[in-house]
C-alpha cells in the first residue's frame, strides 16, 4: 500500500512506502546512525520532497516521526485542527512569533546567576519577564544595561548565547 503526495498540476507524484510496525524499531535504529546522505534519500522516500538545508538533529527527529507515522497513522485530523486553534490563540495567528523557537526562552522559575565586578547578580525567568533585585524587567538586557552600565545583549551577558551567534 502507497500513499499519494498533493503536488503541483502536471508535477510527478511521488508515491510514499507505507512502512511495516514490525520494520519500525530497526528503522529507528538506521536512522540515528545512517550517514547524512542516506538520511536525504530516506527524506525524499518518506516525504515526496527534497530535505530542508537544516541541522542533522531535525533531519533525524523528523524522519523517526515519518516513519512513526506511516507505520502506525498520524493525527486525526480533528486533533491536527485543535492543535491549530490552540496555536493560534498562543500567537494569535502572528507569524513573527510563530517563527520564534519557545525552547530558546528559560523555563519561569529559572535562576540565571552572573558575576559583575564582584557581586553577583540572580535574575529570575517569569512567564512573561524577568525579575532583578524584585523588579520586572520585559528584557534581559536592560538587566544587564541596569548592572554594567553600558549596552550589552542580555542573552550574551547571561552566558545564554555566544557571542557572535544570531
Amino acid at each position: 500500500m502507497t500513499t499519494r503526495v498533493a503536488q503541483p498540476v502536471g508535477a510527478p507524484v511521488p508515491t510514499i512506502p507505507t512502512i511495516p510496525e514490525t520494520d519500525v524499531l530497526g528503522r529507528l535504529a538506521w536512522i540515528q546512525t545512517a550517514p547524512i546522505a542516506q538520511l536525504k534519500d530516506q527524506w525524499r522516500q518518506l516525504y515526496g520532497k527534497e530535505p530542508p538545508p537544516f541541522s542533522r538533529s531535525y533531519i533525524t527527529s523528523r524522519l523517526a516521526y515519518r516513519v512513526q507515522e506511516l507505520a502506525y497513522g498520524g493525527l486525526r485530523p480533528e486533533t491536527r485542527a485543535r492543535l491549530e486553534a490552540l496555536g493560534e490563540q498562543l500567537d494569535g495567528g502572528n507569524v513573527v512569533l510563530r517563527r520564534i523557537r519557545a525552547d530558546h526562552r528559560p523555563l519561569p522559575g529559572t535562576r540565571l546567576i552572573r558575576e559583575h565586578a564582584g557581586i553577583q547578580h540572580v535574575v529570575t525567568v517569569r512567564a512573561d519577564d524577568f525579575e532583578f533585585e524584585g523588579r520586572p524587567y520585559r528584557s534581559l538586557s536592560a538587566i544587564a544595561r541596569h548592572i554594567t552600565g553600558t549596552r550589552w545583549n542580555g542573552w550574551t551577558f547571561f552566558g545564554l548565547r555566544a557571542r557572535g551567534d544570531a
